[in-house]
């Protein structure tokens, strides 16, 4: 039998009961709308946390702390060195801070423009690596003993004040407006003014340490990766050490003990690698930090609510499985003597298995694409109108969902997967009955009723 003879006597077939055939595809309809619909909420609420927690701050970042600093257990950077060979590192980089070092920046005639602000001290190529944009100008560039080479924030310059002026006029901030309603610059054109930089040792026989300071760049506002990104001023981390040695000895103090790092920021290639590089870092003896503590446990609960909705679709398209099963039999009851005619004219058996397996998965396929087009609806209705539900995982959606987020995303893949689904659905609904049909007897199927 001809592939189109077999497509022409399936399609006579179904419409010959209408209502029956409608009921059956409409199970199907029913069961893949359920499935299609769950799994996209469980897609939305997953996209929604990462979008929730990249706005709390970097996924893909470690914060590693040394907090007993007495101890031989030490983070140098052969440690860190150690930590950025591990498989999924992108970089790893002390962030070193010496608070101890008393630095004034100053600048405009007579060091008009003065501000204090604390160096933190990083690998040169780690600011790129860790995703730090550039605003403007350039990263690190070579500088001399006499020149310090910072990047700084991009409000850096609205930490300036004036020595000189009043209560009025001492601060001027971003949130500031001047005659035409737009922001007021800052005292301080970094990228622009001259800037030097002094450094005071001692306490009554104070001495200084003065240089220069070339601000390379300025790193755009960001504080997903830190309030470094604001205010903060980065340097190359070898140039730091080397100024709090020079102003060491200034003040004829005696070199302490190393106590290495207390901070180290690592980035990963991907989440996947975060549980990890974590793991061997606490068996070094250090604590971690990261987004990965938060996003698992809701993982897990957006994972736990997915799966219940899920098997709640799973039921009804077994429901629907039945339904297929059920109407192909009541069709090879109504058909028994078409079928034994088909035998005595010498049809083959394999046809006649076809012809009943074609009508089964033609249900699944066309209540498969029917359900899909139901479900783009659904999740229309979802994203625009809203879905309320309890926990923190749904009050995260419900707040994000306000600020624009789809709760509901139905991406290709799943488009496929359940069209493809819903017709082997049919198939295999079809095959128990299919195998019956052509095990009955020709001569019985014509002599009976």
């Amino acid at each position: 039998m001809r592939v189109f003879d077999l497509i022409d006597l399936c399609f006579r077939n179904l419409t010959r009961r209408k209502v029956r055939t409608l009921l059956t595809v409409t199970g199907v309809v029913v069961g893949t709308c359920a499935i299609v619909v769950m799994i996209s909420l469980g897609i939305g609420m997953n996209e929604i946390m990462e979008q929730s927690l990249a706005q709390m701050g970097d996924l893909k970042m470690i914060q590693v702390y040394n907090y007993n600093s007495s101890s031989e257990n030490i983070i140098d950077d052969a440690k860190v060195g150690e930590w950025k060979a591990l498989p999924g590192v992108v970089v790893a980089t002390p962030m070193y801070e010496m608070w101890q070092l008393n630095i004034e920046f100053s600048a405009g005639s007579n060091r008009k423009y003065c501000t204090n602000s604390s160096i933190i001290g990083v690998y040169p190529e780690a600011l790129q690596e860790l995703g730090f944009e550039l605003k403007e100008g350039d990263y690190f560039l070579n500088s001399n003993k006499d020149t310090l080479s910072v990047v700084v924030g991009e409000k850096w310059g609205y930490d300036f004040y004036n020595t000189r002026g009043n209560d009025s006029n001492r601060y001027v901030d971003e949130s500031m407006l001047d005659a035409n309603g737009n922001p007021k610059p800052p005292f301080v054109d970094v990228m622009k003014d001259k800037i030097d930089a002094t450094l005071v040792v001692g306490g009554e026989d104070a001495k200084q340490i003065k240089k220069k300071v070339l601000v390379c760049g300025k790193i755009k506002e960001d504080y997903s990766k830190g309030y470094q990104t604001s205010r903060g001023v980065f340097m190359d981390i070898k140039e730091l050490k080397r100024l709090e040695e020079e102003y060491r000895k200034l003040g004829n103090e005696k070199k302490k003990k190393d106590t290495g790092y207390q901070t180290v920021s690592i980035k990963v290639e991907d989440i996947k690698y975060i549980e990890d590089v974590e793991k061997v870092i606490k068996e070094d003896g250090f604590e971690t930090s990261s987004l990965e503590s938060i996003r698992k446990p809701l993982e897990e609960q957006a994972r736990q609510q997915q799966a219940v909705l899920g098997g709640l679709g799973g039921i009804s398209l077994f429901v629907a499985a039945i339904g297929i099963t059920n109407t192909m039999i009541m069709s090879i009851y109504e058909r028994t003597r078409e079928i034994g005619v088909m035998k005595a004219l010498g049809c083959y058996v394999r046809d006649i298995r076809k012809i009943f397996l074609l009508e089964a998965g033609t249900i699944g396929f066309v209540g498969g694409v029917t359900g899909v087009i139901i479900s783009y609806g659904i999740s229309f209705l979802i994203n625009h109108f809203g879905l309320q539900a309890g926990g923190s995982t749904n009050m995260m959606v419900g707040d994000m969902a306000s600020m624009g987020a789809k709760t509901s995303i139905i991406p290709l893949w799943l488009v496929v997967l359940a069209i493809v689904f819903s017709t082997l659905i049919g198939l295999i609904s079809g095959y128990y009955p299919a195998n019956r049909a052509v095990k009955i007897s020709a001569l019985e199927a014509i002599r009976g009723e």
